[in-house]
């Protein structure tokens, strides 16, 4: 318990800790006070002094001396200001909002990407959102038509777990970009951030939705909206996963088209950046870039809290204080 209790304090004045070198100077003082007082000893009788005689009492006789010493050091350490450090980091500072936007159409689960596209998405956008630590982050959803998974909040935990759930399915199938673009842009719609942000993530051409893909884009230049697109898909054909006839799974190859067009006129118009990612590598560094494209504004505050720690000193003083005196005026008193 002693040493547990040393190793956890900080003295604030450890100067005052010189102080102890008083206690060995101190007993060395004590030693060749009675050293010299037994040289003197004279006996009145021939008889020699038996060491029987030296009962319990001799024995407990430096004892006192010992406890005022223990008084003294405790009283030292006191002084010296024990504390316990408490560090803590206060992160603060301006964040941006974000709206991931997932295509989640059938074609996303062609397996050109490891294991496909729609999972190394997830994954991906997954390692992004930990990397914003002030950010305000959103997921929206299109294939035919487009959902509101998560709306804007700093809960990574609530964000990525709603990444996590995506399957292809959950909504009809096509590829809507214009309405996935639109209901993000509905989603910045109030944002008071400085900076608004939405990354569309999409495997294929616009083939349906209500909204055009370029009145989308309109709606996010006019909220002042930063859009980020990303064409997933290697270059030609792509394996994907289809439904027979007979109800079985078969792997069947499909041309993979991008409109690399309008999702470059898409980021330019709006102040963004076209990327393609033909693989899981390159889609972590279009995802690494647009984080070094896109900085929040952090502040760190180191806090630092100390609690003293010189109560059980103290405690320790005055018991070997009280215990020094009750051996004094009781069985160690001397009488006349």
């Amino acid at each position: 318990m002693i040493t547990r209790y040393f190793e956890s304090v900080d003295f604030a004045w450890p100067w005052v800790m010189s102080l102890l070198v008083i206690i060995p100077l101190l007993g060395w003082w004590y030693w060749k006070k009675h050293s010299s007082l037994a040289g003197t000893l004279l006996v009145s009788t021939t008889q020699s002094i038996s060491t029987n005689n030296r009962g319990w009492k001799t024995r407990l006789a430096h004892f006192p001396f010992v406890l005022r010493l223990l008084t003294l050091a405790c009283v030292i350490m006191a002084l010296a200001r024990p504390q316990t450090r408490f560090d803590e980091e206060q992160v603060s500072g301006e964040g941006v909002d974000i709206i991931i936007c997932i295509d989640v159409s059938g074609s996303m689960l062609a397996q050109d990407f490891t294991p496909n596209r729609l999972e190394a998405a997830k994954e991906v956008a997954a390692r992004f959102v930990d990397t914003r630590k002030t950010d305000r982050i959103g997921v929206v959803i299109f294939s035919g038509e487009s959902f509101t998974l998560c709306p804007l909040t700093t809960d990574k935990s609530v964000i990525k777990t709603q990444l996590y759930g995506i399957q292809s399915g959950l909504l009809e199938d096509g590829t809507a970009i214009g309405s996935g673009l639109a209901t993000s842009a509905d989603r910045l719609r109030v944002s008071k951030a400085k900076s608004k942000v939405v990354i569309l993530l999409t495997d294929g051409e616009n083939n349906g939705g209500q909204i055009p893909p370029v009145t989308a884009k309109e709606i996010a230049k006019k909220i002042g909206i930063k859009v980020y697109t990303i064409g997933v898909g290697t270059e030609g054909y792509a394996p994907i996963p289809v439904q027979a006839s007979d109800g079985s799974i078969v792997m069947q190859r499909e041309k993979v088209n991008i409109d690399e067009k309008l999702l470059t006129q898409i980021a330019n118009e709006t102040g963004g950046k076209y990327f393609r990612a033909q693989d899981n590598e390159g889609l972590e560094q279009v995802y690494a870039e647009i984080d070094k494209l896109e900085k929040s504004t952090i502040e760190v505050t180191a806090i630092r809290r100390y609690t003293e720690r010189f109560l059980p000193l103290v405690i320790a003083a005055l018991f070997f204080l009280m215990l020094e005196w009750v051996l004094r005026f009781t069985v160690l008193k001397k009488f006349p």
